[in-house]
């Protein structure tokens, strides 16, 4: 799916998402990656199975008030333990596909929320595999 560029402010918005990519301001990405207002960083968990405390412990650091868990193209829950952190930063976590999670923050982002996206995009993601 393609989404029309309008940048508010030069915050990072998702312009497009599909099997094994995620476009950010334009520019695809096929890793999975941390998206926040003001930058966008590649994000080491390659998988869902890839998802361990200290994936959390990094995510608790970020500057949110809601944190998106985008875990590829099935919606799947990590274990509460794993997320401890988050919950203990005081940070909102909402857990979905990562289509929908692209949506949501583009939609939060517009409300002037302080949101952040963490997404899954794992080898299984695309195309071809």
């Amino acid at each position: 799916m393609k989404f029309h560029l309008t940048r508010p402010d030069g915050r990072n918005l998702f312009t497009g998402y599909g099997p094994g990519y995620l476009s950010v301001n334009g520019t695809r990405h096929e890793t999975s990656l941390i998206v926040l207002a003001d930058r966008v960083a590649q994000w080491a968990v390659d998988s869902f199975e890839g998802l361990d405390e200290a994936a959390f412990e990094q995510l608790a650091k970020l500057p949110v008030e809601i944190l998106l868990l985008g875990t590829g193209t099935a919606l799947r829950f990590p274990h509460p333990r794993l997320s401890q952190a988050v919950r203990d930063a005081g940070i909102g976590l909402e857990v979905m596909d990562t289509s929908a999670a692209c949506r949501t923050y583009n939609i939060l982002l517009g409300e002037d929320r302080r949101v952040g996206a963490a997404l899954l995009l794992s080898a299984t993601d695309r195309p071809g595999l």
